[in-house]
């Protein structure tokens, strides 16, 4: 169970993400947007503002006019001062969109450090999606969740953005049926719906604990990468990667399994199971030009937002000893 970190009333005490507390993801609009040019894994999230803002044409610099050029665009100013006709240049600004998937489905609640893995997702994508609209950029995505998936429309608008916060914080809370068969899409799908909304050059952020990834989500995500700028955030816990052996007992709130009773084994078989996991989809982003990020349960969510910054990964780093 998450430790309470915050007041429960408010921000959800590390069980759920409250609509205020996606709000104040919100990082400093100095230093915000996401970096252009080459693949997304060469990126410094929340470091330069976004040049891909879509809205139209910006200029670039005067010249001498030459035959045929636009009247229109004749630069005044460069003219009465040097005497020879000048005309504007513009290039045009290419819009690049942001879409994000945020995996909030059964399996992301839980947590033992801090918060839920569904929370820091919530936390995390709000951040990103924080990170496209200062940036200029349309923002939009899909949010996962045990009932179904929630698309939203990638919009510049803040209020757009606003209802997509409230629909990351409504999946953190919403309630899991007893003995209810979840109707969860399936990963695989879900990101056959990134590919068929995204355009090329778009920027997809996956943001998952990816238990559900199998042959048939690894084929869809390669199809993805082939025309997005992709980036995969592995969320986890500690208890993710291996369970104590002692007398402990864990529970889904449904059933409770009592650690001392598993055999080393088995143990073992829990942890290799995550390791290979991760490594799958390491490898995988690896080969296919992908970015990937791992964040666990008891690091600060921010350090999502400059992944290649070696202080932030200290922090990191010092977070999850601390915790």
């Amino acid at each position: 169970m998450a430790q309470e970190t915050t007041a429960r009333g408010e921000d959800g005490g590390g069980i759920f993400a409250s609509f205020k507390s996606l709000v104040r993801t919100r990082p400093d609009r100095k230093a915000t947007g996401f970096a252009p040019g080459g693949r997304v894994a060469t990126h410094q999230f929340g470091s330069n503002r976004s040049v891909f803002r879509g809205r139209g044409m910006e200029f670039d610099e005067s010249r001498i006019y030459q035959h045929g050029d636009d009247m229109r665009s004749v630069d005044w100013r460069v003219t009465a001062r040097t005497g020879q006709l000048h005309t504007k240049l513009y290039h045009e600004e290419r819009e690049r969109p942001v879409l994000i998937l945020a995996d909030l489905g059964p399996s992301m609640r839980f947590g033992t450090r801090v918060r839920f893995k569904s929370v820091l997702a919530a936390e995390i994508a709000a951040s990103l999606a924080w990170v496209g609209l200062d940036g200029g950029d349309r923002v939009g995505g899909f949010v996962m969740t045990a009932s179904g998936m929630r698309s939203h429309k990638m919009s510049r608008s803040a209020s757009a953005l606003l209802q997509y916060l409230k629909a990351l914080a409504e999946a953190t809370q919403e309630p899991i049926a007893e003995g209810e068969e979840p109707r969860e899409e399936p990963l695989d799908a879900a990101i056959e719906r990134l590919r068929h909304v995204s355009r090329p050059g778009a920027l997809v952020f996956l943001i998952s604990d990816f238990a559900r990834f199998d042959d048939k989500a690894e084929r869809a995500l390669r199809r993805l990468s082939l025309h997005a700028h992709v980036t995969n955030i592995l969320v986890y816990d500690q208890l993710d990667t291996m369970l104590p052996s002692g007398r402990q007992r864990i529970s889904d709130g449904l059933e409770a399994v009592a650690l001392g009773a598993l055999s080393r084994r088995q143990l073992d078989d829990y942890a290799k199971a995550f390791a290979d996991r991760r490594e799958r989809i390491e490898r995988l982003s690896r080969t296919r030009g992908m970015a990937f990020l791992a964040i666990a349960t008891g690091d600060d969510p921010r350090t999502v937002l400059q992944p290649y910054n070696k202080g932030a990964a200290k922090a990191s780093a010092r977070t999850r000893m601390a915790a």
